[in-house]
């Protein structure tokens, strides 16, 4: 029997190690002080590693962890050990170019935070229940930007949109 390819999270952390976005879809860690421990072991495990904008994968608990850095932001892509480190790599890749071409090439913490709100609708756009949904960056952007939506109905733009002003509230309050 096929299984479909898991992910377990995806994780975007500042230079420290603090949270910036995440997402979870395993049960692998129950409490937020399971998950802000896994994120502090995972960024102090990679913190020292060279990785630039390539990919590098670790294995690490148990876990496959395929991460980059890009400037001030650490992306995080998990899976199990049994998962395909490639996979785990391309969803990485989709995620970052994402929100490359979302932030005009502008990837840093400030500038991240100012634009939450597209960063959690491309979580949103590559992994649904842990199952790969997306992995080219160009259409992830196209979606969340609102370019990908020419059939969307009016209740779903209406819908996109109260998302959005929220989630930049959200942000606005968080820089404050």
């Amino acid at each position: 029997m096929e299984t479909f390819p898991l992910v377990k999270n995806i994780l975007l952390l500042d230079s420290e190690g603090k949270r910036v976005a995440v997402k979870y879809y395993s049960d692998g860690w129950p409490t937020l002080s399971a998950k802000l421990a896994f994120e502090k072991s995972v960024f102090a495990k990679t913190q020292k590693a060279n990785a630039g904008t390539d990919a590098e994968i670790v294995m690490f608990d148990g876990q496959i962890v395929v991460y980059k850095f890009i400037q001030d932001l650490h992306f995080f892509v998990t899976g199990g050990e049994e998962e395909n480190e490639l996979i785990l790599a391309s969803v990485l890749q989709g995620f970052s170019d994402a929100v490359e071409r979302l932030l005009k090439n502008m990837v840093d913490k400030r500038t991240a935070l100012e634009n939450l709100d597209l960063i959690l609708l491309c979580l949103d756009e590559i992994v649904d229940g842990g199952i790969v949904l997306e992995t080219e960056g160009r259409e992830i952007a196209e979606k969340v930007s609102g370019h990908g939506s020419e059939g969307a109905s009016s209740a779903e733009q209406t819908l996109v949109n109260a998302l959005t002003q929220a989630r930049e509230h959200l942000a606005k309050s968080l820089l404050m």
